[in-house]
């Protein structure tokens, strides 16, 4: 049996205004699944982007704007939105307090294509032996 600390996890910026905490991944040994954090400043959040994989997405604190294709809905602490397989979505902290955000995708390899782009983004792979 392992027990994850989330605690001994690195905290890595994204980007601007946008800090993650892979929380469960292959690199620490998980085969289905990938859980992780993000903490947002407001105004900051994800692009539109897609997934190979479904994703649910739960608000921790703070709020969200959070979109699907061209629907758009605020989400609030204790909501979650699912996101199907391959749809465009995204969000932003539309709040004035930092958006702490619980994200799991059904993959242990974080795989992300940004609206547009031609390469998927690959994060959180199994460490090499």
């Amino acid at each position: 049996m392992k027990v994850n600390d989330p605690e001994a996890m690195p905290i890595e910026q994204w980007r601007p205004g946008v800090e993650t905490r892979m929380l469960i991944s292959a690199r620490n040994g998980a085969a289905q699944l990938c859980m992780f954090e993000q903490w947002v400043a407001p105004g900051k959040g994800a692009p539109t982007h897609c997934h190979p994989v479904e994703e649910v997405l739960t608000v921790r604190e703070g709020e969200a704007e959070m979109w699907l294709d061209q629907e758009r809905m605020i989400v609030t602490a204790g909501q979650s939105l699912i996101v199907p397989t391959g749809r465009q979505h995204g969000f932003r902290n539309s709040g004035n307090v930092t958006l702490h955000l619980h994200a799991v995708l059904a993959s242990p390899i974080f795989e992300a294509t940004p609206e547009g782009a031609t390469e998927m983004v690959r994060r959180w792979e199994a460490a090499s032996t």
